[in-house]
C-alpha cells in the first residue's frame, strides 16, 4: 500500500519479457495466457484487474519490471481501476509512488491535471502579458524601460513608509500634496535602497540614476481619463496584488528574470541584439545542482543578468544553512554570510544591473557584491585574488562576428572566467553547441589553450527547445580550473535533450510531468557515477581538436531486432513499388515498358 493505493509489481530477469502489445497499438496489452505468463507489464496488469473486480482496492498500480542491475532495467507504472486501464510511461525508480508523491502523480500524471508549477508559471506568465499591455498602453514606456519600471516599483513597494494611497496625482495645498507621484516613487525607491544597501553607494548611484525617468515624465503621474488615477499608481496597484508576493518569498524562480524575457519576447525588445539570453529556472537551479555548491563556497556570475543563477545558489545554500540541528542565531548567521560575502556578479548593461541589483535585494539580498562593469575589464589576478570557488555563467551569444569582435566569443568568455577561479574551482557554463566544436581557427586554438590549464569534466546537450523563441541549441559544459587537463582523463558527455520540457501554445515550456524523473538520472549519472545506456551518456577521452558533444563521441552499438530489419525491408518495399508506379521504376534499374 502507498497512500489510498495498491501496488503490484511483476518482475521479469530479461528485458526482453517487459510487455507485449498489440500490433502498432503501444497502450493495449495482449491479455492471451502466454502473454500474462511470459511478460512482466501484461502479468501485473492481470493480477491488477483481479484485484480491482473482486476486492474493494479500485484504484492500483501495476507495474512491469525487467533486466538486472548488469542490464538496463525498465520500469513502467499501468494504472488500473474496475472499468480501464492507463499504460504510463516508464520510470527510473519507484521514488514518485511513495507516500509524499504519489497522489501528485495520480493528479498530475493520470489525470493530465497541471502541476502547482506549472499553474503557477501558467499565472505569471499572463500577468507579464497584462502588464506588458496596459505599460504600453497607459505608459507609453519604451521596451527597455518596462522591466526597469516594474522593478522600480517593487522596490518603493518595499519600503515600509511607502503605500499606494500616497499616490494621488492631486495638486494640494502641502508641499507633500504638491509632489508628484513619480517624485514619491522614486522618492522610495532611493530611501529603501540606501537602508538595505548603505554600504555601496557607487552601486546605489548607479541603481538610482536607471529609475530618474520615473519622476522626469510628467505624464505617468498625470490622471488618466480611462484609468481614473495616474499610470503610477495603477501599475503600483497591479504589482502589489498580482507579482509582488510572488517575488519576495525566497522561491528559486527567477520571477522578475520570467517579467524581463515575457516583455522581450512580447515586443523584440533589445535582448537579442544585445546577446542576452535570460536562462529558464529550471536550468539554473538544474547548473547549481550539477556543481553541487556547498553554503559556504563563493560564487562568481560575471555575466549575471537579472541575478536568477545567483538566485539559485543562494535558495541552495540557504537550504543547507536550516539545519535543524543548529540553533536559531546560528541559522540566521550562516545565511547572513552567504548573502554578503558568498555572492558575486558582474553584468555591464546598465538596465540589466539595475533589475539584477532589485531581484537581490527582494531577495533580502541588499548588499549583494554586484558591479555593473565589462568583465573582460577586470584582471585575471585580481579575479584570483577573490579565489572563487564557483564560476556559473551564460554569457552574450554570437557576438563575435568578425576579427574586431572575435575577442567576445564564448569560448574567450569561458576561458577569462576559467583563468579567474581560484584552483580546483567548479565552473558551469551554458552555451551554443556550436561553441564545443571550435568552428573557427581561433576558437580551436583556446580549445586548447583551455586544456593546457583546466579540465573539461564533460559537456551536457540539452533541449533544443530551452531558448523557446531564440532560435539556440544550448549545451552545459563544466570544467576544474586549473588543474591540466589529464591526458586520460574521461570526460562525461550526455545526451539530455529530452528533459521532460515540451512547448505549450501560448505559454512555452512546460514540464510534461517527467522532469523530476529524468532530471534525478542526470544528476545520479554526473554526481555518483551512476550506469547509463550510451545513447544517454559516453565517457571518453577527449582532444582539443574533438567536438565536444555527446553527438561525435556516440556509437550505437545496438544490434537491429528482427522486427527493426522487417520494419525497414517494408519502409523500402513501399518506397520501391511508391516509385515504380510513379514511372520512376529507372532509380532501381527498371526499363519503362
Amino acid at each position: 500500500m502507498s497512500g489510498n493505493y495498491l501496488i503490484i509489481v511483476e518482475d521479469k530477469s530479461e528485458i526482453k519479457y517487459q510487455a507485449n502489445y498489440m500490433t502498432d497499438k503501444n497502450d493495449t496489452l495482449l491479455m492471451d495466457k502466454k502473454s500474462v505468463e511470459d511478460y512482466a507489464e501484461n502479468g501485473a496488469l492481470h493480477y491488477a484487474q483481479h484485484v480491482t473486480c473482486y476486492t474493494s482496492f479500485k484504484k492500483v498500480f501495476a507495474f512491469g519490471c525487467s533486466g538486472t542491475e548488469k542490464d538496463q532495467i525498465k520500469i513502467r507504472p499501468i494504472f488500473v481501476t474496475d472499468k480501464s486501464y492507463k499504460v504510463m510511461p516508464t520510470v527510473r525508480d519507484f521514488s514518485d509512488f511513495n507516500q509524499e508523491n504519489i497522489e501528485t502523480y495520480y493528479r498530475t500524471k493520470v489525470l493530465g491535471n497541471k502541476s502547482e508549477r506549472a499553474a503557477e508559471l501558467e499565472e505569471i506568465l499572463s500577468r507579464a502579458k497584462q502588464l506588458h499591455e496596459d505599460l504600453r498602453n497607459y505608459g507609453s514606456l519604451s521596451e527597455q524601460d518596462k522591466p526597469v519600471i516594474v522593478s522600480g516599483i517593487l522596490l518603493a513597494l518595499c519600503n515600509k513608509n511607502f503605500s499606494t494611497e500616497q499616490l494621488t496625482c492631486s495638486i494640494g495645498e502641502t508641499q507633500e500634496e504638491r509632489r508628484r507621484d513619480g517624485e514619491k516613487i522614486f522618492d522610495a525607491i532611493k530611501e529603501h535602497i540606501k537602508n538595505v544597501d548603505d554600504t555601496h553607494k557607487m552601486k546605489t548611484e548607479v541603481v538610482l540614476n536607471q529609475f530618474e525617468f520615473i519622476k522626469l515624465r510628467p505624464q505617468l503621474s498625470t490622471r488618466h481619463p480611462a484609468l481614473g488615477k495616474s499610470p503610477l499608481r495603477y501599475f503600483a496597484e497591479y504589482i502589489h496584488s498580482k507579482i509582488l508576493s510572488a517575488i519576495c518569498n525566497n522561491s528559486p524562480d527567477d520571477v522578475l528574470g520570467r517579467f524581463y524575457g515575457e516583455f522581450l519576447s512580447f515586443s523584440g525588445g533589445d535582448g537579442k541584439g544585445l546577446g542576452i539570453v535570460l536562462t529558464p529556472s529550471h536550468i539554473t537551479e538544474l547548473m547549481v545542482d550539477l556543481l553541487d555548491i556547498k553554503m559556504s563556497e563563493k560564487v562568481l556570475d560575471p555575466c549575471c543578468g537579472t541575478g536568477g543563477f545567483l538566485i539559485a545558489a543562494m535558495s541552495k545554500m540557504f537550504k543547507q544553512a536550516e539545519n535543524p540541528a543548529k540553533m536559531r542565531k546560528e541559522q540566521e548567521a550562516a545565511k547572513m554570510n552567504i548573502r554578503q560575502n558568498l555572492l558575486f556578479g558582474v553584468e555591464m548593461n546598465d538596465r540589466m544591473f539595475s533589475v539584477a541589483t532589485t531581484n537581490m535585494i527582494l531577495r533580502g539580498d541588499g548588499k549583494s557584491n554586484l558591479i555593473c562593469e565589462d568583465f573582460f575589464k577586470l584582471p585575471v589576478d585580481r579575479l584570483r585574488r577573490e579565489n572563487f570557488r564557483i564560476g556559473i555563467m551564460n554569457p552574450p551569444y554570437s557576438q563575435a562576428k568578425n576579427k574586431q569582435t572575435a575577442h567576445l566569443s564564448e569560448l574567450r568568455f569561458i576561458q577569462h572566467l576559467l583563468d579567474g577561479l581560484g584552483d580546483g574551482a567548479r565552473c558551469a557554463v551554458i552555451v551554443p553547441q556550436s561553441t564545443m566544436v571550435g568552428k573557427t581557427k581561433l576558437d580551436a586554438a583556446i580549445k586548447e589553450q583551455i586544456l593546457a590549464k583546466h579540465t573539461l569534466e564533460g559537456v551536457i546537450t540539452l533541449n533544443p527547445q530551452t531558448f523557446y523563441k531564440v532560435g539556440t541549441n544550448p549545451v552545459i559544459a563544466i570544467f576544474t580550473a586549473h588543474i591540466k587537463h589529464p591526458k586520460r582523463h574521461y570526460s562525461k558527455f550526455i545526451n539530455f535533450k529530452d528533459d521532460g520540457y515540451e512547448i505549450s501554445p501560448h505559454i512555452g515550456l512546460l514540464d510534461n510531468g517527467t522532469h523530476e524523473e529524468k532530471r534525478k538520472q542526470l544528476l545520479d549519472c554526473w554526481l555518483h557515477n551512476a550506469p547509463a545506456h550510451s545513447s544517454f551518456m559516453v565517457k571518453s577521452k577527449v582532444e582539443s581538436t574533438d567536438e565536444w558533444l555527446h553527438s561525435f563521441y556516440y556509437f550505437n552499438d545496438e544490434i537491429p531486432t528482427d522486427s527493426d530489419f522487417e520494419q525497414t525491408m517494408a519502409d523500402y518495399l513501399t518506397f520501391e513499388f511508391k516509385m515504380i508506379a510513379n514511372g520512376r521504376g529507372y532509380l532501381f534499374g527498371y526499363e519503362e515498358d
